[in-house]
């Protein structure tokens, strides 16, 4: 079986030789669809022999996604983000993926890994950040779908599969970079809210904060992360707060 990696780029020289280094010997081609970075991404990309690189306005997450897997020459997808990395364990678990199956050009078959994330040199094991189960192998006929949290449009007999190993994710290296990607991020999910008809009482902007942070940092364990697991579940109760801000604020306009 062959595999074509898959990812969407911006700006990522800070991630994506990482990445890159991981694809090697595992998959068999990798795609690049890139937003027209003003860093070095693109430099980086081309230093790889097995790298096919491409321009493309942004489209929206799961359309440049889906632009992406178009461009892909075999018929199975390895959906992967720039700032992920395969673990040793996890591209075991692919090699022997190759060996079992001739191919997986099935759409009633998907692959999930567990995804591990490094939040400014820290893992975090709790919070309810792991195991974040994402769904990453499938065949090329599957579609993405949705603007903000893009999923799989898979059909409803599909099966399943968990494959051994970790992907690891290296998403924040400061915590300005969270509490940047939170601003962006926010005004996403407070315009879609918005246009569902979703309102929030003052209540609700009051309570929600405060039930996401226990929720996170006492039920989920966040407490065991030690500061790196007390400043993700701060932030993102800071982040409940703030899309709800918005989403009155829009409600009130």
């Amino acid at each position: 079986m062959q595999i074509s990696a898959v990812i969407i780029t911006f700006n990522e020289e800070k991630n994506i030789e990482r990445c890159l280094n991981s694809l090697q010997d595992i998959v068999d081609e990798i795609i690049i669809v890139d937003s027209f970075s003003e860093d070095k991404t693109q430099e980086i990309c081309l230093k790889y022999d097995n790298v096919k690189f491409h321009t493309h306005q942004w489209l929206g997450y799961s359309s440049q996604k889906n632009y992406a897997n178009n461009l892909a020459t075999h018929d199975t997808i390895l959906s992967i983000d720039a700032d992920e990395v395969l673990s040793f364990d996890l591209k075991q678990s692919i090699l022997e993926l190759k060996l079992k199956y001739e191919n997986i050009n099935n759409p009633y078959i998907v692959f999930s890994f567990k995804r591990l994330t490094n939040y400014c040199g820290s893992w975090i094991k709790h919070c309810g950040w792991y195991p974040d189960v994402k769904q990453r192998i499938f065949s090329k006929n599957v579609q993405w779908v949705g603007d903000i949290h893009e999923s799989l449009l898979y059909l409803p007999n599909t099966k399943f599969k968990l494959l051994k190993g970790d992907l690891y994710h290296y998403s924040y290296h400061t915590i300005s970079d969270h509490i940047l990607q939170i601003e962006k991020f926010t005004n996403l999910t407070s315009k879609d809210a918005f246009e569902k008809g979703k309102t929030v009482t003052i209540f609700g902007l009051w309570f929600k904060p405060k039930w996401k942070f226990f929720r996170d940092y006492i039920l989920k364990a966040g407490i065991l992360d030690g500061y790196a697991g007390y400043q993700v579940c701060k932030i993102s109760a800071f982040a409940t707060y703030l899309k709800n801000a918005k989403l009155r604020e829009l409600n009130k306009k």
